[in-house]
């Protein structure tokens, strides 16, 4: 059996619940893992949740996990795509494939599955820390997280059920520049927007860069198609809105502290035919430039000739 990658306990809920939901145990055979889930609003498995669980079970089969003298080989991208919506009931099977280790890099493909059925396929690449030339482009000049308000104190301002869990389980702390869109519109179309985030609680000092990486990866599923939905004139809230992430690709450029505040700086640069384009460039609070992302997601509302869904279930009606 393969060890799987050891990700510490946060002592602090609800940051506490995804350390330990992140911690995959042994699976049936060589390079299979299984992962449970955290119960999410949409009433399908959180899709960040499977793209960071499906990195670590990626780097439980690096070649310095089973020779520790070996050098540590970090995540430096993946692409994913979202094949089926999964059950947070039921638990996830990750099979990896090695498909290559070089001398700095290896690559790794990751299959989530539930009853023996595909939900995402992942392909993530991995690199010795090495020297090369330092080059980024500079973080926007934008309020600090203290000047602006917590969606945290926004859901504690709604009675409502949605809002209460939210508030309740959340493990990261977001603050809007521009303002949210959790309960209406923006005030104006726009296809940017500006948030600071970290994590609700202290990070294990032995956690690893891989956790840090993967829990990046883990929160930021819960922004990207954002600044799509304020291109559309949309909310969270919007009545009978189907949404879905289709695929994501993520890049890491320099090390992450999911503890520190991060700015994230995003657009879409693109909506057609009930898919949306979301981008977005990650800073740490010192202004690098820590990761860049990328996704196209699916968003349609109900029109004349075609009615939505209407099951992301987020209402907060007050």
């Amino acid at each position: 059996m393969t060890t799987p990658y050891p990700v510490p306990s946060a002592s602090e809920e609800p940051l506490g619940s995804l350390t330990r939901i992140l911690a995959l145990a042994e699976g049936d055979g060589i390079d299979s893992f299984l992962g449970d889930s955290l119960p999410h609003l949409s009433g399908r498995i959180y899709g960040g949740q499977v793209i960071a669980q499906g990195l670590l079970a990626a780097a439980a089969t690096l070649p310095e996990a089973a020779d520790e003298s070996l050098p540590v080989r970090l995540p430096h991208s993946l692409h994913a795509y979202f094949i089926r919506g999964g059950d947070p009931k039921q638990p996830v099977v990750y099979e990896v494939e090695r498909l290559h280790d070089g001398r700095s890099f290896s690559q790794r493909r990751t299959t989530a599955l539930q009853g023996g059925r595909a939900i995402l396929a992942m392909i993530s690449s991995f690199q010795i820390d090495q020297e090369g030339t330092q080059a980024q482009i500079a973080a926007p000049s934008v309020p600090g997280p203290d000047e602006l308000v917590s969606a945290l104190e926004i859901f504690r301002t709604v009675d409502d059920p949605a809002a209460k869990f939210l508030g309740r389980t959340a493990p990261f702390d977001i603050r809007h520049v521009e303002g949210n869109i959790y309960l209406s519109p923006g005030p104006e179309i726009t296809n940017r927007q500006c948030l600071w985030l970290r994590s609700r609680g202290r990070i294990p000092a032995e956690a690893s860069q891989t956790v840090h990486r993967a829990l990046l990866a883990y929160v930021c599923d819960q922004v990207m198609l954002e600044p799509a939905l304020r291109s559309q004139g949309l909310s969270w809230r919007s009545e009978g809105m189907s949404l879905a992430t289709l695929d994501h690709a993520q890049w890491f450029h320099r090390d992450v502290d999911a503890s520190d505040w991060l700015l994230f700086v995003q657009d879409s640069p693109t909506s057609q035919g009930g898919r949306a384009g979301a981008r977005a460039e990650v800073f740490d609070s010192a202004g690098r430039l820590v990761s860049t992302i990328a996704q196209e997601g699916m968003i349609r509302m109900p029109t004349a000739t075609s009615r939505g869904s209407g099951d992301w279930a987020v209402r907060f009606d007050a």
